[in-house]
């Protein structure tokens, strides 16, 4: 069956025409939370047309204020039990507005979140983003971004995977399927009809691809500006879950599944001119290589933005793909920062977040570091040459979360370019995550100690 084609967002006239005639009935407005994941309502489309476009709509606040699991936790100045876990308001963005293919009759639109006086909630992810995004067009620039997602497929569904504690799970593939004709073919008819589905959710897909571990695979957009890559991001992330689901299998993001090789996020970066779209990084060079040093010196200090989770960090391993050095080369995949492209496409390929990673989060830390290493007119040292996993003489990435969250809560350059709320709320999320990691017995533990200990 060929799908219906849209290369475009909706315009609210568009929206209003197909719920006159019956073909959209609902629309999902949605926030991304401190996870990555979306949040939201369902709303019934023609009371979001004739209300939730001019007003907005409620939801509770808790919703950047607890775990992983949903529960509410200490420790969050915007939410609490002593504030009485009000509300904030959902700010529709139409720009987002968008049909939903792989769910019938379904539109969905991200949104802005305010308070009830119209300021912004500083910590929601999106308008840390934006701020980021603000002070670049302070000086005339917009940043262009490019975010690529891996991914395992599994032949069971959540549902089986949950009852099974995610162990023993059967992948799509059985061998290493990287670049892979074959290999891909076996499960090309849930990634064709991923590709496919976000072609029209009015994403501009590129290609998709088998990985190295077994059922991991990668699908890959066109590059847009920053904010409207991270929200193609989450859209995707979720999307492909929920067709996941509807084929009866089950997706995982997670930046280290197994011991083998872990889920990549690749994020490129580039800036643009905001007047002429002209790629600045090829226009200055000395502006593009202090940048780059920025990049490096914020590297370790804003690494909790790009790594979130106690699980983010198993990725970091020799040999791996993943970087472990925080260095810089041209074409060097050992590194963490790779330059790639050239004329206008010249850009930086930042190679240190999972699958895991909160994209709007990811990119303001690179727009933070990279605009300290400007401001600071900092000099970027020679290129990688060889294997960066083998220097001696450049820093290394975190090890733990534990390590990256002392490094942010010291970090002069985030509480300079983020503010102090934002730094607070994001340590509190890595000591929350911390301290259910710390207390929870996992099943390596009974392995070696049931018996032997």
């Amino acid at each position: 069956m060929v799908q219906c084609i849209y290369l475009r967002p909706m315009t609210l006239e568009e929206l209003r025409s197909q719920v006159d005639d019956g073909s959209i009935d609902t629309v999902l407005l949605c926030l991304t939370d401190m996870q990555g994941r979306l949040q939201g309502k369902r709303m019934h489309a023609g009371f979001f047309v004739d209300e939730v476009v001019a007003h907005g709509a409620e939801a509770c606040n808790y919703l950047l204020a607890v775990d992983v699991e949903m529960n509410t936790v200490d420790g969050y100045a915007m939410s609490s039990w002593e504030r009485g876990y009000g509300d904030f308001v959902m700010e529709p963005d139409l720009h987002t507005l968008q049909r939903i293919p792989w769910l019938e009759g379904t539109a969905l639109c991200l949104v802005d979140l305010k308070w009830q006086d119209g300021s912004d909630v500083v910590a929601s992810p999106r308008q840390v983003l934006r701020g980021q995004l603000a002070r670049l067009a302070e000086r005339g620039w917009i940043a262009n971004a490019g975010s690529e997602l891996e991914f395992i497929v599994f032949e069971d569904t959540y549902e089986q995977a949950w009852d099974k504690g995610y162990v023993g799970l059967t992948p799509a593939n059985r061998y290493n399927v990287d670049y892979s004709i074959l290999g891909t073919t076996r499960v090309e008819p849930l990634i064709r009809r991923i590709r496919n589905a976000m072609t029209g959710a009015g994403m501009r897909v590129e290609d998709s691809k088998g990985e190295c571990n077994d059922g991991q695979h990668e699908i890959n957009f066109h590059y847009a500006d920053a904010l409207t890559t991270a929200d193609r991001h989450v859209v995707f992330k979720n999307g492909a879950k929920e067709i996941a689901a509807q084929e009866g299998r089950s997706i995982t993001f997670m930046a280290k599944y197994d011991a083998r090789e872990g889920n990549s996020c690749h994020l490129h970066l580039s800036l643009a001119d905001a007047i002429s779209g002209a790629n600045v990084f090829v226009d200055d060079d000395a502006l593009f290589r202090s940048f780059i040093a920025g990049g490096l010196a914020g590297l370790r200090e804003l690494t909790l933005l790009l790594a979130p989770n106690v699980n983010s960090y198993k990725r970091f391993a020799a040999g791996s793909f993943a970087p472990t050095a925080v260095a810089w080369g041209n074409d060097n995949r050992t590194c963490a920062f790779r330059v790639v492209g050239h004329g206008p496409g010249k850009r930086f390929e930042c190679r240190l977040p999972g699958g895991d990673v909160n994209p709007y989060l990811a990119l303001s830390a690179l727009i933070t570091a990279g605009l300290h290493g400007v401001d600071q007119g900092l000099e970027l040292g020679p290129a990688c040459e060889g294997n960066a996993y083998a220097a001696q003489d450049v820093e290394h990435v975190p090890t733990t979360l534990r390590e990256a969250r002392d490094l942010f809560a010291g970090s002069e350059i985030a509480r300079a370019a983020l503010g102090e709320d934002v730094v607070a709320h994001y340590v509190n999320m890595a000591d929350v995550e911390l301290a259910a990691y710390d207390s929870s017995v996992t099943d390596w533990e009974r392995v070696r100690g049931f018996e032997r200990l």
